[in-house]
């Protein structure tokens, strides 16, 4: 499954992108599997209330189940201009 960064996620972790060769039950399991991979995705995640997900490009919360996911985006909430 393909991992996207955006805004400060992508900042602080390093990287717009990545595979990721496990296969986490839920959008949770992932971020606790990503903060246990490195420090820089501990600071990207620590803070969820400040994040948004998305799973194959469609907004779901962290308990949301990832079965057959392709693709999983995490971006900080979106403001209006």
């Amino acid at each position: 499954m393909d991992v996207l960064y955006f805004a400060w996620v992508r900042e602080r972790i390093g990287q717009p992108k990545e595979r990721i060769a496990s296969n986490p039950a839920t959008v949770m399991d992932l971020v606790n599997q990503l903060r246990a991979k490195e420090e820089r995705y501990a600071v990207a995640f620590a803070d969820l209330s400040a994040l948004r997900v998305a799973v194959d490009q469609e907004l779901s919360d962290f308990d949301a189940s990832l079965a057959n996911a392709r693709e999983v985006a995490f971006f900080p909430p979106m403001t209006g201009g």
